[in-house]
């Protein structure tokens, strides 16, 4: 039995994935879980036209974290920290003050996808982060953390 999946089913595949199923694992549980529908030919070519519909969508989407991706080569970030002797910052720097960094250089990137190895830094120096802009794209960013000038 052919099925189109709506959703991802874990060791079968991906949603919109068209796959080949037995009899009753597909008519008993997958469609009325709502997870499945019968691959019937209408039922593709409407998914042939979605499909198509959201490359044309995701394409915008990715030219978009094209742009910003490029905006971000460009910055150079420097973080000021208070810190005390070895280059200890007092408190962290996580990817909440990275995020608030970006958005004062004018780009707006949520801090959820902004990954810092380690989670959070306690030391002056020389850092990078990656940046998901996109599923396909992602970005490495390099920043600097400096102690704060004593008045």
């Amino acid at each position: 039995m052919e099925l189109i999946l709506k959703k991802d089913v874990e060791n079968l595949g991906f949603a919109d994935d068209i796959v080949e199923v037995k009899n009753g694992y597909g008519r008993n549980f997958l469609i009325p879980q709502g997870a499945a529908i019968l691959a019937t030919t209408s039922a593709r070519k409407v998914l042939a036209e979605n499909l198509k519909q959201r490359a044309y969508k995701e394409q915008k989407q990715v030219d978009a974290a094209q742009a910003i991706s490029t905006k971000l080569a460009g910055l150079e970030i420097k973080l000021t920290a208070k810190a005390g002797s070895g280059d200890k910052i007092f408190g962290s720097i996580s990817n909440a003050d990275l995020a608030e960094a970006f958005a004062k250089e004018g780009v707006s990137i949520e801090k959820k996808f902004i990954n810092i190895p380690g989670g959070t830094i306690k030391r002056l120096g020389a850092y990078e982060a990656t940046v998901r802009l996109h599923r396909s794209v992602v970005t490495t960013k390099a920043f600097d953390i400096v102690a704060e000038k004593k008045a």
